[in-house]
Order: structure tokens, then C-alpha cells, then sequence
């Protein structure tokens, strides 16, 4: 389980495909710390690291992630956002993210306003996935608060400081990214559908 506020960048340095799994190669200042087996979200996708090795690690990702989220599009040279999985005793200072992209989203205009910036996305609603008029998403494993809520759009406030440093600096018009919807509404979208089938 994760919280959505960034600890580091990572680089991928190298990509290698093995049937439908993908193995990146990721160097970041957090890397010497990792181990074995432990969880980490990679632009908002849990993965399990494989090996650690010198300033870098190995993850792999299965033909489902894939398809799901942007890691496809990913290549040798492109940013990461990177968060290890909550301590116990650990403050949530984003929400309940769990690492498990469920669509793709696409970028509509990124707007800079008085020194922050304004990000709008839109998605494919057909999928089922809502957002909530100042509810949280989580965008490449970034904990944010949505306005201008829709049924198939919304918006995001970025401050200076996440602006610096997470991805949202490279984000241009166009662009996908990992879509993680809050995991309370699901539920709540969940039940409601099913008591409205009876």
C-alpha cells in the first residue's frame, strides 16, 4: 500500500522483453536501500524488485500491466516516479493508493497560473472508473485532488515543489499517463451498481 507522495526519481537505463514480460532497469538515489522481493510503485504501478545492482534495480512487469498502464510506452532515458510502500507507524499525508493502475489517461493542456499549473485529462468513462468534485487520484503515483470533475474528464492543481520534482515537469499536451481512481469510490460504485441490478 502506498500514500501517493513521491520519494525519489528514478532513470530507466535499460529495457529487456522476455516473451510478454518487460524488465526495466531502473538507477535512482533510493536504489542501494532496495531489496529483494520488496514492493514499489514505478509511476503508480506496484512492482516487485528482482534485483538490486549497483545504483540501480530490476523490476518486471507482465503482459497485464502493460496493457493497463504506460509502462509500455516507457523507454531507455525516461523519468520514474518512485515510491516505496508505507511503513506502518507512517503518516498518509496523500490517500490510500494501492499500485494498481486502472486505466491510461490522456493529458488535454497543461496551463502554468501565477506559478502553479493547471493539468487537465481526460479518460475513457466506458471503463467505469469515476472521479469525485475534490476527490482524490492518483496520477502516475501521484497523490492529487480533482476539480472540474466530469464523466469522462477532471482537472489538477501541481504546486511549484511537485512540479520540480515528480514527471508532471515533462508533461506535455498528448501524453498518457497511469490512472489510479480513488479506492472508496470504487467501492461505493461497486455496491450501488449492484443494488441498483437487483
Amino acid at each position: 500500500m502506498f500514500t501517493g507522495i513521491i520519494e525519489s526519481l528514478g532513470l530507466i537505463k535499460a529495457i529487456k522483453q522476455e516473451g510478454t514480460n518487460f524488465h526495466f532497469f531502473v538507477e535512482s538515489p533510493i536504489s542501494y536501500e532496495l531489496k529483494t522481493d520488496q514492493s514499489l510503485s514505478h509511476n503508480g504501478v506496484c512492482l516487485t524488485v528482482t534485483k538490486v545492482e549497483g545504483q540501480g534495480h530490476w523490476v518486471t512487469a507482465v503482459d497485464e500491466t502493460i496493457k493497463k498502464s504506460t509502462l509500455g510506452l516507457l523507454k531507455p532515458g525516461d523519468s520514474l516516479n518512485l515510491e516505496r510502500c508505507m511503513i506502518a507507524n507512517g503518516r498518509f499525508d496523500g490517500h490510500v493508493v494501492q499500485g494498481h493502475v486502472d486505466q491510461m489517461g490522456k493529458v488535454k493542456s497543461v496551463r502554468e497560473v501565477n506559478g502553479s499549473w493547471l493539468v487537465d485529462f481526460e479518460y475513457d468513462p466506458s471503463q467505469g472508473n469515476i472521479t469525485v468534485e475534490k476527490g482524490s487520484v492518483c496520477i502516475n503515483g501521484v497523490s492529487l485532488t480533482c476539480f472540474n470533475s466530469k464523466a469522462n474528464s477532471f482537472t489538477v492543481a501541481i504546486i511549484h515543489y511537485t512540479f520540480e520534482h515528480t514527471t508532471f515537469r515533462s508533461l506535455n499536451t498528448g501524453d498518457y499517463v497511469n490512472l489510479e481512481f480513488d479506492i472508496i469510490g470504487k467501492y461505493v460504485q461497486r455496491i450501488l451498481k449492484n443494488t441498483s441490478g437487483r
